[in-house]
C-alpha cells in the first residue's frame, strides 16, 4: 500500500509542475502577452501537452490510483481518501478518450479564445463558428466515451463542474426561477428608472478608477503579498496555492460600476481560494469544490455585500474623494438606487442582480441542446435572440452583444455557466445562515469585512474541494439545497 501512495505522490508532484507552468502560460496570454506570440506559445504549449499526457497516462500512475481506489477502505485518512476518488474519476479521461483527439482538443482550445476575441471584437460569428463547431463536437464525443449507467449525455459535463447536479436537479431549479421570476422580472423592468446623468454619460477616466480597485483590495483583505489585479478583456480569476491567486478586471470610462463590481466579483472568488487550509496546496483537493460554490462566494461579494446600502455609507465619499466632478450633487441614496437598478440588459457580465440568472438560462437552454444534436452551432445566433426575448424580455442586435459576449465556450467549457445561476442562489441561502450568527449589515457599517471572511473561511472557505457542494452546504446553512431562498431574497429586494 505504502508503495502505491509513494507512487502516487511522486506522480502528483510533476503534474502539478506541469499544470503551473500551463497556468502561467494562460495567465500571460490572457493579460499581456502581445499578439504576435499566439503561434510560437501555441507550439511550446503542445509539447507541453504531449509531456503531460505521457504523465497522466503512465501505467505506474495509473496502477496506483486503481489499487489506491480499490483499497480505499484501508486508507485512513479522509482527505486522501477523498482525493483519490476524485483521480480515480478524472482517469477516466485518459482511460476512454483517445489520445490524438484529447491533445488536439488541448491544443485547440489553448489557441481558440484568441479567435473568439477577435471575432468578438469584429462582431463576426462566422469567425469563430468553424472552432466552436469543433469544441462543440469534441464534447459530444466526449459525453460518449465517458457516459456510464447513472450518467449520461450533457449530465457528465454538468457533473464535471457541480458533482451531485445534473438536467434532473437543473431543471427543477430553472422551472422554478421561469415560474416565480420571469413574470416578476418583467413587470419590474417594465418602466425604466431615471438617474442623474452624471451617472448615465460622464466620463470616469481610467487612471481613477483603477485606484477605486485598488483601494477596494484593502477594504476586503485581498491580500497583496498573496495576490494581484491586472487588466484582461473579460474579468476573472486564476490561482494554483493559497499562497498565489490573481484576480483581472475591466475599466471602461463610460461605465464607472463596471470595474467595481467586477474587481469585487473577483475578490469574492480570490479570497475564497486564498483562505482555503494550505495542507491543501500540494494537493489536487486545492481550490473550490465547484464551480456553483465558487460562484457563490463572488456573487455574495459582489451583490450582497457590495452593493448594500451598509457598505457604501463607508466607501462612498472614498468614490466621491476621486470623481468630484462627476459625483458632484449626486447623493448616496440616488447612487445607491443606481447600483441596484433592475433593467433588461443584453450582456450577463453587466447583468443587473435579479435578471442574472435568466440571462444564464438562455445559455444553459442552448447548451442541452447543442449537446443533445437538437441545436446546430450555425443556428446559435438566432436561437440566443429567441430565448433572450423570452426570458429577459430583450433581443441582441449584434452578436457581439449576443451569443459572442462569453468566453467560455472558447475554452470548451460546456456545463459551466448553469453554476452562476446556483451559485446565486447558494449565495442567498449561505447570507442568511451567516446573518444569524454574524450581524451582516453592522460588520459592513463597521468596516469590519474581517469578520465576514472570519465566518465564511470557517464554514465553507477552509474545506477547499474536500467536501462535495451538498455537504458544504449542509456545513454552512444547516440545509438541503433550496432556491425559495433566493427567489425570497430578490422579490424582497426588487419589489416595488
Amino acid at each position: 500500500m505504502e508503495k502505491f501512495i509513494q507512487t502516487y505522490q511522486d506522480y502528483r508532484k510533476k503534474i502539478k509542475a506541469y499544470h503551473y507552468f500551463g497556468w502561467l502560460m494562460s495567465w500571460d496570454q490572457e493579460t499581456e502577452a502581445p499578439d504576435q506570440s499566439i503561434e510560437y506559445r501555441t507550439k511550446q504549449f503542445q509539447v507541453m501537452a504531449e509531456e503531460m499526457y505521457k504523465i497522466e497516462s503512465a501505467p505506474e500512475y495509473i496502477d496506483a490510483i486503481d489499487h489506491l481506489y480499490a483499497n480505499l477502505d484501508h486508507i485512513q485518512d479522509q482527505d486522501f481518501k477523498t482525493e483519490i476518488k476524485r483521480a480515480y474519476k478524472q482517469l477516466r479521461v485518459i482511460k476512454l478518450v483517445p489520445k490524438d483527439e484529447l491533445i488536439a482538443h488541448q491544443v485547440l482550445v489553448s489557441q481558440a479564445s484568441h479567435t473568439w476575441a477577435k471575432a468578438k471584437n469584429e462582431n463576426n460569428f462566422e469567425m469563430f463558428r468553424p472552432i466552436l463547431e469543433k469544441i462543440v463536437e469534441f464534447n459530444r464525443k466526449l459525453v460518449k466515451y465517458l457516459e456510464t449507467p447513472e450518467l449520461k449525455g450533457y449530465d457528465i459535463l454538468l457533473d464535471e463542474y457541480e458533482e451531485g447536479f445534473t438536467q434532473k436537479e437543473y431543471d427543477l431549479f430553472f422551472n422554478t426561477l421561469k415560474t416565480e421570476l420571469v413574470p416578476f422580472v418583467k413587470e419590474v423592468t417594465a418602466k425604466k428608472q431615471k438617474f442623474s446623468r452624471k451617472l448615465t454619460h460622464s466620463v470616469f477616466p481610467r487612471e481613477q478608477q483603477i485606484k477605486f480597485s485598488q483601494y477596494l483590495i484593502d477594504v476586503f483583505h485581498y491580500d497583496r503579498s498573496r495576490g494581484l489585479l491586472k487588466e484582461s478583456a473579460h474579468p476573472f480569476t486564476s490561482g494554483v496555492s493559497s499562497t498565489d491567486t490573481r484576480i483581472t478586471t475591466h475599466y471602461y470610462e463610460n461605465n464607472l460600476v463596471s470595474s467595481i463590481f467586477s474587481t469585487i466579483h473577483e475578490m469574492g472568488h480570490a479570497i475564497y481560494e486564498l483562505q482555503n487550509d494550505p495542507k491543501y496546496d500540494d494537493t489536487y483537493l486545492h481550490g473550490g469544490t465547484s464551480l456553483g460554490i465558487h460562484e457563490s462566494q463572488s456573487r455574495m461579494y459582489e451583490n450582497m455585500l457590495g452593493r448594500s446600502k451598509a457598505f457604501w455609507t463607508v466607501h462612498y465619499p472614498k468614490l466621491v474623494e476621486l470623481f468630484p466632478k462627476q459625483l458632484k450633487h449626486v447623493t448616496l441614496e440616488e447612487f445607491h438606487r443606481y447600483i441596484n437598478r433592475a433593467e433588461r440588459s443584453l450582456i450577463r457580465t453587466e447583468a443587473d442582480e435579479l435578471t442574472y440568472a435568466l440571462h444564464v438560462m438562455v445559455r444553459y437552454e442552448l447548451e442541452k441542446g447543442m449537446i443533445s444534436g437538437k441545436i446546430k452551432v450555425k443556428d446559435l445566433p438566432k436561437k440566443w435572440n429567441k430565448l433572450m426575448g423570452e426570458f429577459v424580455g430583450i433581443k441582441p442586435k449584434t452578436d457581439k452583444e449576443g451569443v459572442l459576449q462569453d468566453v467560455h465556450w472558447s475554452g470548451g467549457m460546456l456545463g459551466y455557466f448553469p453554476t452562476y445561476a446556483l451559485g446565486s442562489a447558494y449565495a442567498a441561502q449561505m447570507y442568511q445562515a451567516m446573518n444569524q450568527e454574524l450581524n451582516i449589515e453592522e460588520a459592513l457599517s463597521s468596516n469590519n469585512i474581517l469578520a465576514i471572511n472570519a465566518w465564511l473561511k470557517e464554514h465553507v472557505h477552509q474545506f477547499a474541494s474536500s467536501k462535495s457542494p451538498k455537504e458544504i452546504l449542509l456545513i454552512a446553512t444547516k440545509e438541503a439545497f433550496n432556491p425559495m431562498y433566493y427567489v425570497n431574497y430578490l422579490k424582497n429586494k426588487f419589489q416595488r
